[in-house]
């Protein structure tokens, strides 16, 4: 079965940033070299399995707070009507 496609995109700079984080702990915790494909190969791999549940977590996470702030806008500021 074919790998779904990636929806969720990292720019360049960040991407590359990543990349460099990997071989980097690779290198101190495993005392492996990471090549730059593997390290492209590992970004692919948990954008594409790990990206979207922690993508939806967030946007559940951002909701819950919009929705609490919501509620405090209501309680806080609310003036009685006489």
């Amino acid at each position: 079965m074919p790998d779904a496609p990636i929806r969720l995109r990292l720019d360049a700079e960040r991407r590359a940033t990543l990349a460099h984080q990997l071989a980097a702990l690779f290198e101190s915790r495993f005392d492996e070299r990471l090549s730059e494909f593997r390290a492209e190969e590992l970004i692919t791999f948990f954008l594409r399995h790990l990206g979207p549940a922690v993508y939806n977590q967030a946007i559940a996470d951002a909701r819950g707070y919009m929705l609490e702030r919501l509620e405090d806008l209501d309680v806080e500021y609310n003036e009685p009507e006489a």
